[in-house]
């Protein structure tokens, strides 16, 4: 599926990431020293921070709004949209949106609502707001996090050095003179069982039962409500289908890579990522891998890495960026935006006595 939003311009990136930082290079754990650097040297991954609890991946979030909304002197009424994409919500039900829009302080006239995507989330948010904005809805917040490091088992050795935590506030407004934002979105199930927390659900529920579970399925829930992720598979699927996407993307706006200012890809794997750019054809300075610090952070990646690389790019005048996410479901999509100058784009951590956000 292809769009083109017209009229609405990106105002202002911002992530936040927690404080607390862990490394297997420094801290092998189940690892040996050089199995750990083995890892660092193909995932690019040397660190990742780590959110401790209470915290979810909402306060993230909102402290990241709550920033982006004071750097852009919005007042918080003026925000008629509210999108929070993450895997991991608060609870049940309200959707976390609700609470968002209740802490965050936007009008009770404000739509606001949950989108549960990961790797996508984020090009899947900004056509969402952008399609949504138009006549009186004038002003949107996209809010991608996830707190994934809650999902992997202390045992499991292909996710554990890979997968770190991060949310992201992104502002869109209407703007006449913006230029066209082109998206493409796809999506193949068939590879849902690659990418995998199959226990949690209503399908496969952890809601105590009368009579009480057997010990053995205790046991088995515990495993299943663990992300599984088969990495040969993700491998194949992306570089199956990824550098055609980009090619693509490009192709439909009229341009080649050497048009573009910056290529922001999912920071999923560094040598995947490499894979991806030598078969675009995207020279090295513009292509941009940022994960050594931060893992892999799911929704949150590409804002991260347009926060911490190319926050004074953007504030210096207006850049040409082509985004793609790719992954959990399989689902994909790409952002080919002209995005600056704006607010430069900020990365900061999580006060460690930020409030908890709590209904009520």
């Amino acid at each position: 599926m292809k769009s083109v939003i017209n009229g609405v311009r990106i105002a202002g990136i911002r992530t936040v990431v927690p404080r607390e930082r862990h490394s297997y290079v420094e801290e092998p754990g189940i690892f040996t020293a050089e199995e750990a650097r083995k890892l660092h040297a193909s995932i690019g991954v040397y660190e990742r921070r780590v959110l401790p609890r209470p915290w979810c991946a909402s306060d993230m979030c909102r402290a990241a709004a709550e920033g982006l909304l004071a750097q852009l002197g919005w007042d918080p009424a003026s925000v008629d949209v509210l999108i929070f994409v993450s895997q991991d919500a608060d609870y049940v039900l309200p959707v976390t949106a609700a609470v968002l829009q209740h802490h965050l302080g936007l009008s009770s006239g404000a739509a606001c609502f949950d989108v549960t995507l990961g790797c996508s989330g984020f090009v899947y948010g900004l056509w969402m707001a952008g399609r949504l904005l138009g006549g009186q809805v004038k002003r949107a917040l996209v809010l991608c996090g996830d707190n994934s490091t809650r999902y992997l088992h202390p045992e499991d050795k292909a996710t554990l050095p890979l997968f770190g935590d991060a949310g992201s506030a992104t502002a869109l407004e209407l703007d006449e003179g913006a230029s066209p934002i082109r998206v493409a979105l796809g999506t193949d199930g068939a590879g849902a069982k690659h990418i995998f927390v199959k226990a949690g659900g209503k399908r496969d529920c952890l809601i105590p039962s009368d009579p009480p579970k057997s010990e053995a399925e205790m046991q088995r829930l515990y495993r299943d409500a663990r992300l599984q992720l088969n990495g040969a598979e993700v491998f194949t699927f992306t570089l199956r289908a990824v550098p055609g996407l980009l090619k693509e993307a490009l192709a439909d706006g009229g341009i080649t890579t050497d048009d573009l200012d910056f290529l922001v890809p999912h920071q999923a794997n560094k040598m995947m990522l490499e894979h991806i750019r030598k078969k675009v054809g995207c020279a090295a300075d513009k292509y941009i891998i940022d994960m050594e610090k931060f893992g892999n952070t799911s929704s949150a990646s590409i804002p991260l890495a347009i926060c911490s690389r190319l926050g004074g790019e953007l504030a210096a005048g207006r850049k040409k960026l082509l985004m793609a996410g790719f992954g959990v479901g399989w689902s994909w999509g790409t952002v080919l935006a002209d995005i600056g100058p704006i607010p430069a784009p900020t990365l900061a951590e999580l006060p460690a006595d930020y409030p908890v956000m709590e209904v009520g």
